[in-house]
């Protein structure tokens, strides 16, 4: 459990910056230290209609690629471009807080609505365009969904459904999956499994091949 005073301070400063950009930005507070933290990571958020997630939710898919990642390789990431089911474009914003042992134990998280702003940037052209020209990351409200949502990247990945996809194909999307941080997520191997028409053994043996 997160310690309480960084706990505190955390909510504290979430509750300020909601509050001075208004109900179009959403704040949470994601603690990383509990065993099921890729299910259920956030303990505070503000103004969480923005992308329709609650205390309790789970993390976001950017979060769950860098909790895959060595502990030392895990870097904030500053004004990028995330969307959201419904379609809102948002300027987010993930900052790792570490422990006094320097491991990372929560992440705070930005997620500013600027849907109307990126309409308006036809007329003002690129003032709010993002430096990096890629598709954004989506945000979705319940790591199922997220689950949901890595599988078929996957199957995108490989070009072909999984019914025609051989051994090989198949380590290379249980691959991708697992840079993705998928098989962090609370019984994902059972899910993945099935999805691909595979055993649960099988599943972890073609990630011992990987390594």
């Amino acid at each position: 459990m997160l310690e309480e005073q960084l706990k505190n301070n955390l909510c504290s400063l979430a509750q300020a910056v909601a509050a001075h950009y208004g109900k179009s930005c959403e704040v949470a507070v994601h603690d990383l230290t509990g065993e099921n933290a890729a299910d259920s990571s956030i303990i505070f958020i503000e103004n969480g209609e923005v992308t329709g997630r609650k205390v309790g939710d789970g993390a976001s898919a950017v979060v769950l690629e860098e909790l895959s990642a060595a502990e030392n390789d895990r870097e904030n990431r500053i004004g990028y471009f995330t969307r959201t089911s419904d379609g809102k474009v948002l300027k987010s914003t993930t900052v790792y807080i570490r422990d006094e042992s320097g491991k990372v134990a929560a992440i705070f998280s930005i997620n500013h609505d600027i849907t109307a702003l990126s309409v308006a940037a036809s007329a003002i052209g690129e003032m709010i365009s993002p430096t990096a020209r890629s598709e954004p990351e989506k945000i979705t409200p319940h790591v199922e969904e997220l689950l949901d949502e890595l599988l078929w990247k996957s199957t995108e990945l490989i070009g072909k459904p999984v019914s025609m996809m051989n051994k090989d194909d198949k380590q290379r999307a249980i691959r991708y999956l697992n840079s993705k941080g998928a098989l962090l997520i609370t019984k994902s191997g059972d899910r993945i499994a099935k999805y691909f028409g595979i055993s649960k053994f099988t599943l972890y043996s073609y990630l011992d091949e990987n390594n």
